[in-house]
């Protein structure tokens, strides 16, 4: 099993910046790929960025998001990061982390993150 824990969410300005974390339960070179979704009121859950872990390459990066969300990593704190910077109204959603592990897919309990003047 994983455990995945967000934490970083909260309330931030438009133009503003976040930085989510994920931290994982084990050894990211354990986790075939991560990735950062979320889901805003209403609406289904979208995958906004993924990454392959053992190749680092992206599974994908949601079109409205690119240029302005960065993943960065922390292996020895198992920490995967989605940085947001020029935080739009649209943006607003519960951000969950996800991890493929042995076949399964593993959740967060979802940070929320709200942009608002």
């Amino acid at each position: 099993q994983v455990q995945l824990v967000e934490s970083g969410g909260g309330l931030v300005q438009p133009g503003g910046s976040l930085r989510l974390s994920c931290a994982s339960s084990i050894s990211l070179y354990n986790i075939y790929v991560m990735g950062w979704y979320r889901q805003a009121p209403g609406k289904q859950r979208e995958l906004v960025v993924g990454i392959n872990i053992p190749t680092t390459g992206r599974i994908n990066v949601e079109e409205s998001v690119k240029g302005r969300f960065t993943l960065d990593r922390d292996n020895a704190k198992n920490t995967l990061y989605l940085d947001m910077k020029n935080l739009k109204p649209e943006d607003t959603a519960v951000y969950y982390c996800s991890a493929d592990y042995e076949g399964l897919r593993y959740w967060g309990q979802g940070t929320p993150v709200t942009v608002s003047s």
